[in-house]
């Protein structure tokens, strides 16, 4: 396993490799999510680029950049027994050097959940998202499910600028308990991490409803706010029925659909959801 920096060591060693590359974009402090989308771009690809980055651009004013967990040999121990070919470790400065001033944009998906609360953000993660396939030009690119949205708006900025490349998105890996698993989740304490779950339980809550004939989306986001409102050490943010790929708030559940949520606990902000359909 080869670990680079700078984009000349990083394309030097992209031109070694001829057949498949797959690409994993992380922002490090890795679990077994992470891990799950490795083992899937090796077990898709001949050759499997990881990349951890802690992107600055996509941290809004009040969000946590400078506490976000970061561990590069807990990281790179992780990553070394699975068989990755290399790994790119850029800093904020070889990403965004002085005087950069070009952005990459998707519109309508980024105006509601997240985009409505957290301004900017996908601006930050569509521009990086770019810059990394354009530094390593995968063949796949390999993105959890738990990031929905963030998949989505992807995905569409892929169709839109033509990028030669198959965005695979992976399912969500949960701890025995049902909560999803996130790097934010190490900030969790004591109480606020036993009332976690309650993101999955209103989902499976939610989702039995669908499974025992409900197809009114108000009635799943209201079953999916009860649950969280239940819960007195929860704040909920928002809940989400809508068209998994247009993520427009649906009337009628048909085909394939997002259930998502957002909820804050103690200083924990937690994001889930779960596909139907």
């Amino acid at each position: 396993m080869k670990t680079v920096s700078t984009l000349f060591d990083l394309r030097t060693a992209r031109l070694s490799f001829n057949g498949t590359v797959g690409l994993v974009p992380t922002m490090g402090y890795l679990h077994e999510g992470h891990l799950s989308l490795i083992r899937q771009a090796k077990a898709e690809c001949e050759h499997v680029f990881v990349s951890i980055f802690v992107n600055p651009t996509q941290f809004g004013a009040n969000e946590d950049l400078s506490k976000y967990p970061r561990d590069l040999e807990r990281d790179l121990s992780l990553i070394e027994p699975l068989g990755v070919d290399v790994v790119w470790n850029p800093t904020p400065e070889i990403m965004y050097p002085a005087g950069y001033q070009t952005w990459v944009e998707v519109d309508a998906l980024t105006h509601p959940l997240e985009g409505a609360i957290r301004a900017g953000h996908f601006k930050g993660v569509t521009t990086v998202v770019a810059k990394l396939f354009n530094a390593v030009q995968p063949h796949k690119a390999y993105f959890g499910q738990k990031d929905a949205q963030q998949a989505a708006v992807i995905r569409q900025m892929v169709r839109d600028l033509n990028f030669p490349l198959e965005v695979v998105v992976c399912p969500i890996i949960r701890e025995a308990d049902g909560l999803a698993m996130s790097s934010r989740n190490k900030y969790l304490e004591g109480a606020d991490r036993a009332a976690a779950v309650v993101l999955s339980r209103a989902l499976n809550a939610a989702k039995k409803e669908y499974e025992g004939g409900e197809r009114s989306a108000e009635a799943l986001r209201r079953k999916m706010k009860e649950v969280i409102e239940a819960e007195p050490r929860a704040q909920l943010q928002y809940v989400s029925c809508a068209d998994y790929d247009s993520l427009e708030e649906l009337e009628v559940v048909k085909g394939k659909t997002l259930l998502s949520m957002a909820v804050i606990l103690g200083k924990t902000r937690l994001i889930d959801n779960f596909v139907l359909g």
